[in-house]
């Protein structure tokens, strides 16, 4: 690279900004508790003051990266999020739910629930869908005579997994952006990890760990809060499912026509639009908009539901695009391919560089989105030096990201909480089926790089 054109020239300078950007980024996030927008603001500014740095460049990187990150995303990271809202107030939550009861059978509710968390944590975040869940999770416990642990810790393992990995959910699709993955094959690969995951997050709740956990349901949720009248005002099933899966649907199927036909085809064109995820999550608010009933929920959904999903997604679009600036900074410095060339050099999958970096943002700020997007930030400029697809650092990342939730955690307090178990229990419970499921999910996207699928 031009030295004019990076922002720090000399790589011992580069590298040592790079370290102390990152371990004041963790301090501040963990140690001092700071949101993580003044977490990550803070270190890139204090960067663009240390000695040897051409402030021009540093300027227009931090500019341009950010962006460039949100013109991408960012319209997405909002509509995904006030879908997000209209699936909560139409019930179309409990609707998806109850569907997957009756796919798994009121028999196998820890199964059940952890299906409905799979299939939730791609539309909502994870703490959010475990509160509207919580009641149902306390009556299937009484009903079925088992402990919270058994009923409770498939499903918040699956909500945490799919929330993290899965588009158009704000987080992986903030770090699909930063490294430049096709989200229709994020989607793809990500749900056939996510389901694994899931799935064995399931057993080590209801047959490994969940039996030796002995919390009993709560009084309080003795009875499905949900009434018969109350369901039946809400929307059907294909009208439940329409926003979540019509926009997945279209995404992936800009993949996939582009691996099916050829370049001017009449249909891979229109889905090619169809596909772009700005139009597919449009797509997807008009049918959320299509379940609601009455007109005062359409009042309140052009002003109040609106407004609490652009809240909802102003967190994820600040850190995102701060995330742009400093996959940009650090890509304007040698630091880059000096770090990778001495993982190639360690004889170490490259794959495992963004998995560990998520691991380490999640453990020690407590926060999923932390750990995505630092891991996408932090690889995005040595791709090509890794020789890692898009897609595999980021699924990598987003695995990562999930292991482990415990009492650093605002998502294992509110389950903690909510299930009334104890905190040594939780940590073995929740905290072990995030480590199970981040892994196998893990395990799984190692074996599709490994053989050239990924």
């Amino acid at each position: 690279m031009d030295p004019s054109r990076q922002a720090i020239s000399d790589p011992v300078l580069a590298l040592a900004g790079f370290f102390a950007v990152v371990v004041l980024l963790l301090f501040l996030a963990a140690r001092w508790k700071w949101h993580v927008f003044l977490a990550l603001m803070v270190p890139l500014l204090l960067l663009g003051l240390m000695p040897g740095v051409q402030r021009s460049v540093f300027i227009q990187a931090f500019q341009e990266g950010f962006g460039n990150t949100l013109g991408k995303i960012g319209v997405v990271i909002v509509l995904g999020s006030v879908i997000a809202e209209f699936l909560r107030h139409t019930g179309a939550i409990q609707v998806i739910t109850r569907s997957m009861v009756n796919l798994a059978g009121a028999h196998r509710m820890p199964l059940a629930l952890t299906l409905s968390g799979f299939v939730l944590g791609v539309a909502i975040f994870s703490d959010v869908a475990y509160v509207i869940l919580n009641p149902l999770v306390h009556s299937a416990a009484r009903i079925m005579g088992v402990g919270m642990g058994v009923m409770s810790i498939g499903l918040v393992s699956a909500i945490q997994l799919t929330h993290a990995v899965v588009p158009p959910t704000p987080g992986p699709l903030a770090a699909a952006a930063l490294v430049g993955a096709d989200i229709g094959r994020t989607i793809i690969y990500g749900s056939l990890v996510c389901l694994a995951g899931s799935l064995a997050g399931w057993i080590w709740g209801q047959y490994l760990v969940g039996p030796r956990l002995r919390t009993l349901p709560s009084e309080e949720f003795s009875k499905d809060p949900v009434s018969e009248e109350e369901m039946a005002a809400h929307p059907g099933t294909l009208r439940s499912y329409a926003p979540i899966a019509v926009p997945v649907v279209l995404i992936s199927s800009q993949s996939v026509v582009r691996f099916l036909l050829e370049e001017g085809h009449p249909a891979r064109r229109i889905l090619e639009y169809l596909g772009w995820p700005v139009v597919a999550l449009s797509i997807g608010l008009v049918l959320a908009w299509w379940n609601i009933r009455s007109p005062e929920d359409r009042k309140s959904a052009k002003s109040g539901w609106i407004e609490d999903g652009l809240r909802a997604s102003a967190m994820i679009l600040v850190v995102t695009g701060l995330g742009g600036s400093l996959s940009a900074i650090l890509k304007a410095t040698p630091a880059v391919g000096v770090l990778a060339e001495a993982f190639a050099a360690s004889g170490l999958p490259a794959i495992l560089l963004p998995f560990v970096i998520g691991v380490l943002g999640n453990m020690i700020t407590g926060s999923t989105t932390v750990g995505v997007i630092t891991a996408a930030s932090l690889v995005a400029p040595m791709l090509d030096d890794l020789s890692l697809s898009p897609e595999a650092a980021m699924l990598a990342g987003a695995c990562g990201s999930v292991i482990i939730k415990y009492v650093n955690s605002s998502y294992f307090w509110v389950c903690t909480s909510l299930s009334g178990l104890p905190v040594r229990e939780a940590i073995w419970g929740y905290g072990g089926g995030t480590l199970v499921g981040g892994g196998v999910s893990f395990a799984v996207v190692y074996l599709l790089w490994a053989v050239g699928i990924l």
